[in-house]
C-alpha cells in the first residue's frame, strides 16, 4: 500500500532531520529476531548475538515488544526525538515519561505484550528502560561511532542537496521507494493508503541503519511529529572491513604504536587481540589504550569477562581524516 503525504508551506518549513539511538535499538532487535532476511547485518549479528548470550541478560521486556514479522511497532517504544542528535539516556527519559493513557489506549489486539505494561506503567517503563540500557551497552555501544558516522554523512549529503535545490531537491532524491511531486510525498506503508496530511507539524526524516530495506513511518499519531525512518546512503558498506589507513601522519602526532592501534580498531577488539596484531605486549598495549581512552579517541565496553575497545566518533574522524 502507498500513502500520499501532503505538504503545506508550513510543513516544508518544519521538516527536519534527526538521529535516534533508541530507534536503532528497536530496529536492531528486529534484525536479531530474523527480519534481516538478506543478511546485510550478519557481520554485526554474529558478534552481538553471542555477546548478548554471554551477558545473560533478561531481554524479554524489550524483545516481546518488537514482534517479527510486525503488525506495527508501538509508538511510545521509540518516540521521535525532539533534538537533532539526542543521547540514548535523553530518549529513555522521554520513554519513562510516557503518559499512562497512551499505554492504556494502545490496541492490545495489535500489540499484545503492551498488556503487561498496563498493570503498572511506571514500574514497567522503568524496567523496559533498564533493559534497553543493558542491551545498548553490549550490542550497539561498541559500534555506535561507525553507525553515527554513516548517519552524519547521509544528513550532510541531504543538506547539500537542500542548499543546491531547496526542498524539492531534498525530497526528490531521498530514497528510491519514495516519490515526490506536486507537494506530495508518496511512500510505502503496511496499513495506510491514500492521502495523509501532516497538519502543519512538518516531517521528521530519520536515517536508520537497521531498517534496511524498509521504510518505517509514524503518520497517525496525535502525540508525535510525523516521521519517516529510511535507510541512509552507503548502508551496504556499513560492516565492510575498511582498508587500514596509512598511519604515518598520525604517528607523527600520537606515536607509531598508538596510531596503529587506532587504525586497527575497524571493529571492537580486546587488548589481547590488539596486542597480537601490533606485536606489542598486552601490558604495553593496555597502557597505550588507556592513553587513547583518556584523550577521548577510544572507549571501553565490557562483554562478560572481556573488555572490548572501539573508536569514538572523534577517533573515527581522526583516522579517516588522516587516511
Amino acid at each position: 500500500m502507498v500513502v500520499e503525504i501532503g505538504f503545506t508551506a508550513q510543513d516544508l518549513a518544519l521538516t527536519r532531520f534527526a538521529v535516534s539511538p533508541l530507534w536503532e535499538v528497536v530496529a536492531s532487535v528486529r534484525v536479531l529476531k530474523g527480519a534481516d532476511t538478506q543478511g546485510l547485518h550478519r557481520h554485526w549479528a554474529a558478534q552481538a548475538g553471542p555477546a548478548l548470550a554471554a551477558a545473560k541478560l533478561d531481554l524479554a521486556p524489550l524483545f516481546d515488544l518488537v514482534p517479527v514479522p510486525t503488525p506495527g511497532i508501538v509508538g511510545f517504544l521509540a518516540p521521535p526525538p525532539a533534538a537533532p542528535q539526542p543521547s540514548l539516556q535523553v530518549e529513555l527519559a522521554a520513554l519513562r515519561a510516557t503518559p499512562v493513557e497512551l499505554i492504556r489506549t494502545t490496541d492490545p489486539m495489535v500489540h499484545g505484550p503492551v498488556e503487561a505494561l498496563r498493570e503498572d506503567p511506571v514500574c514497567g517503563l522503568g524496567r523496559l528502560a533498564d533493559t534497553i540500557t543493558a542491551y545498548w551497552d553490549v550490542a550497539l555501544a561498541p559500534y555506535w561511532p561507525r553507525i553515527l558516522a554513516l548517519h552524519e554523512r547521509d544528513i550532510q549529503h541531504r543538506a547539500q542537496h537542500f542548499a543546491e535545490g531547496g526542498a524539492h531537491r531534498l525530497l526528490v532524491d531521498l530514497n528510491p521507494q519514495l516519490a515526490w511531486g506536486q507537494s506530495t510525498l508518496r511512500a510505502p506503508h503496511g496499513r495506510l493508503r491514500g492521502p495523509q496530511q501532516l497538519g502543519g507539524r512538518g516531517l521528521l526524516l530519520l536515517p536508520s541503519a537497521f531498517t534496511w530495506p524498509r521504510i518505517f513511518s509514524i503518520l497517525e499519531s496525535d502525540h508525535y511529529q510525523p516521521t519517516l525512518r529510511y535507510p541512509p546512503l552507503g548502508i551496504g558498506t556499513l560492516w565492510q572491513e575498511r582498508p587500514r589507513p596509512q598511519c604515518e601522519a598520525l604517528a607523527g602526532v600520537l606515536g607509531r604504536t598508538r596510531a596503529r592501534l587506532l587504525a586497527e580498531l575497524t571493529a571492537p577488539a580486546s587488548t589481547t587481540d590488539l596486542a597480537r596484531r601490533i606485536d606489542v605486549t598486552p601490558g604495553g598495549t593496555s597502557q597505550h589504550l588507556t592513553a587513547l581512552r583518556t584523550a577521548g579517541l577510544v572507549r571501553a565496553h565490557r562483554m562478560g569477562r572481556v573488555v572490548l575497545y572501539a573508536r569514538t566518533s572523534v577517533g573515527e574522524a581522526l583516522v579517516h581524516g588522516a587516511g
